[in-house]
């Protein structure tokens, strides 16, 4: 960096934004606006310019504020600062958080094993804490003092019962409801959602709360996402800078881009989407060495042209990490003028894109791809049944005229591509999603099992070749990549499945290397058996957590050695990350990636810390929308099968709505019930009468709860076991790993 020497006469050129970021990044320690004035030589004038340039790029996220009037590197922690304690894994490990971070995904913190610090400590509590970083954006922590306990906080609504007022909390977890006194209602009425803090003490009966947030009435299904966006703790207002971003957007120039407008790109989605970031189209390669290949197009909504790194936008979007999806709402990761309007890929309308030109042979197979920013304009919007119902013969106004030119080509290639995908071996789950359908009025109109169509796998393939592609490119260059990774089973999951497969005479063979074409074996021995489904959720429940990483340990569901996510940047913020990072490789404008990727792994940390509160968030929002489906027919008989078995009870699917219901042990006939883990089963030891897995069961509802989104179920019969000893119950297996003798209480 250029410096004037102390003996200049005049003051410096005023340093551009990168010279200042670079000077603050690289300072051994923090620095003030005095000590940047005086290294760039600055005058009186030059000082109020560089006050005003400070303040924007701490706006902007590109320097951090320290102590007082003192600057630094975005993300670096002060070597003692105040921390959160945020989550503690099931083998102990504490992470934590800077309390009161507002930069978007905060540094990973671990903290420091030493079991004196951290005995006492739980999630929620703020700590003083000595930092030691031990590699870019991740942190040790040794706890010094406690500050302050975190709060019991429940989220429930007010009840009236009897005489006194109650919080009944809409977390089916929760234990008990909270009695509520006058004088801690924070004026919340009746029927109101609040949030409340549960008060110390009243070691008997139940304890009591005291309202810190009102969240407004609760009046049905209209308000069920709401409950459930406040349980998760989901953040779905976004701040006015962020807003105004995206107000101020507008239409992309040509400049820098190829011409696509004259290809017919289609788009594929659900019927109730509400965003389009991805179209497709194919032919025959011409080449004639590829006899039988494809060509295919991918084109992807060029979402960093309109959310730049640092900017209130992308603040917005890395906090929230992805958009969440419920019945009848969105939590987008971007705001709707983006999301629905410019980042959409309506028809006929010109719209900016990031292209992957894919080149497979027959077999499907990738030969070779290219990458270039576009501009693009839809042919079509179709739906997964208007493209399903013109392959089977009966297309309609818009699909007609698209059938030949446009959708036969497209499977032709999908076809090739599902060759590809046998042939890796792709472990073939046969998973069923519920689908929630909401009327005009807001309440549920009814709830189905989400259809699998050859058009669904057609996208789902022609978005894996894409994303397969991203990964290889950013590779190869050496660029930072966010993979998305999934880790092979593990041991213990691979022994207790192998233990599991036993009790249904099937084999899982010991070995070195586990693929996913074995769990396919066992699989297809199953198809059109009793037991089919059964073997589909414990082979489910045996893998690994699909994540984000910068480490490739490639993807063992999909078989393939590397794999980011490119098609969704609309809806993921690792896209986002990828499109940056090959916009830095073709040099196609200054949106691109910016540094090394030190921060991928705080951000891969946080980002897959996002998916899974989504996921969660939005199993919630189907259990309760279900449970206010079925409230009005409490008493009915249910058929279903036993999906869960555990020391407490069974847990039921139903066959109609697809429902979990819980059947408490309490219920059960009166018996001395073993648990025994290993072959998921509950088994009576006085009369035979056993409970597996899979089991086929006449159920009636009990229970159905909007709030929590609980159901309870009593049986209306039971399954014994064969009789294999002249009329005495089967005997079972006591070892304390394996089962557990549960007394059905009276």
């Amino acid at each position: 960096m250029r410096r004037l020497s102390p003996g200049s006469a005049r003051p410096a050129p005023f340093p551009t934004r990168e010279q200042l970021i670079d000077f603050v990044r690289s300072a051994e320690s923090r620095v003030g606006k005095r000590e940047i004035a005086r290294a760039f030589r600055l005058d009186a004038d030059q000082k109020l310019q560089l006050k005003k340039v400070l303040k924007d790029l701490e706006k902007d996220g590109a320097i951090g504020r320290a102590t007082g009037r003192r600057y630094q590197d975005p993300g670096v922690l002060p070597s003692v600062c105040v921390i959160e304690i945020a989550d503690i894994d099931v083998d102990g490990e504490m992470t934590a958080r800077p309390f009161n971070w507002t930069e978007g995904a905060p540094p990973l913190i671990r903290v420091s094993p030493d079991r004196r610090s951290r005995s006492a400590l739980a999630p929620g509590d703020r700590v003083l804490a000595r930092m030691r970083e031990t590699s870019p954006g991740s942190y040790e922590a040794r706890p010094m003092r406690r500050l302050t306990a975190a709060a019991d906080r429940t989220l429930g609504v007010v009840t009236v019962v009897g005489e006194s007022l109650r919080i009944v909390p809409v977390d089916k977890r929760a234990h008990g409801e909270f009695l509520l006194a006058a004088d801690a209602t924070a004026g919340a009425q009746p029927g109101e959602l609040v949030w409340a803090e549960v008060q110390p003490g009243r070691p008997l009966g139940l304890k009591q709360a005291r309202v810190v947030e009102r969240l407004g009435p609760t009046m049905g299904p209209k308000t069920i996402s709401l409950i459930t966006i406040h349980d998760h703790d989901i953040p779905h207002r976004f701040a006015p800078d962020a807003l105004d971003e995206a107000t101020s957007a507008g239409p992309a120039s040509m400049s820098g881009r190829t011409d696509l407008r004259r290809v017919p790109l289609i788009t594929i989605d659900g019927a109730d989407a509400r965003d389009f970031d991805d179209a497709v189209w194919a032919e025959p390669d011409p080449e004639p060495t590829n006899d039988g290949g494809w060509h295919l197009l991918v084109a992807i909504a060029d979402v960093a042209h309109y959310v730049r790194p640092g900017s209130p936008l992308d603040r917005a979007a890395l906090e929230r990490g992805n958009s969440v999806y419920f019945p009848d709402r969105v939590v987008p990761m971007l705001p709707h003028e983006l999301s629905n309007g410019w980042c959409s890929l309506v028809p006929r309308e010109d719209r900016p894109c990031l292209a992957a030109h894919l080149w497979i042979d027959a077999q499907g197979s990738l030969l070779r791809h290219r990458f270039e920013r576009a501009m693009m304009r839809s042919a079509a919007r179709l739906t997964y049944e208007q493209v399903q119902a013109a392959r089977d013969g009966q297309p309609d106004d818009v699909t007609g005229p698209l059938a030949g030119p446009v959708l036969e080509p497209l499977y032709g290639a999908f076809s090739a591509l599902e060759h590809a995908r046998r042939a890796r071996g792709v472990l073939e789950l046969d998973v069923q999603e519920r689908q929630v359908l909401i009327g005009a009025d807001g309440d549920v109109a009814g709830i189905r099992l989400r259809a699998r169509l050859d058009s669904h796998k057609l996208i789902e393939e022609f978005m894996i070749a894409a994303n397969v592609a991203a990964a290889e490119a950013l590779e190869e260059r050496k660029l930072p990549v966010i993979y998305r990774v999934h880790d092979q089973p593990s041991r213990e999951k691979l022994e207790s499945l192998r233990d599991f497969l036993k009790t249904l005479n099937l084999a899982f063979a010991r070995g070195q290397v586990v693929r996913s074409r074995d769990f396919n074996r066992i699989l297809e021995q199953v198809v059109g058996r009793p037991e089919a489904r059964l073997v589909n959720d414990v082979v489910l429940r045996s893998q690994a957590q699909a994540a984000y990483d910068p480490t490739n340990i490639g993807h063992f569901g999909l078989a393939l050695r590397r794999y980011c996510h490119f098609t969704s940047p609309i809806r993921r913020y690792a896209d986002l990350l990828v499109h940056r990072a090959l916009i830095a490789l073709l040099h196609a404008g200054d949106d691109g990636l910016r540094g090394d990727g030190a921060d991928f792994p705080r951000i891969a940390e946080h980002i897959s810390g996002t998916e899974r509160r989504a996921a969660a968030a939005e199993r919630d929002a189907v259990d309760r929308f279900t449970a206010a489906f079925l409230a009005e027919r409490v008493g009915a008989s249910m058929p279903g099968r036993i999906s869960g078995v555990t020391r407490f009870g069974l847990f039921i699917t139903l066959d109609e709505s697809g429902a979990d219901g819980l059947v408490p042990i309490s219920t059960l006939p009166d018996d001395y019930y073993v648990h025994d883990e290993a072959s998921h089963r509950l088994i009576g030891r006085a009369h035979g009468l056993a409970f597996r897995l899979g089991d086929r069961v006449e159920t009636r509802l009990i229970e159905a709860n909007p709030l929590t989104g609980g159901i309870l179920l009593e049986l209306m019969g039971g399954i014994r076991e064969p009789n294999r000893r002249g009329g005495r119950p089967p005997k079972v297996s006591r070892s304390p790993k394996t089962s557990r003798p549960v007394r059905r209480r009276r």
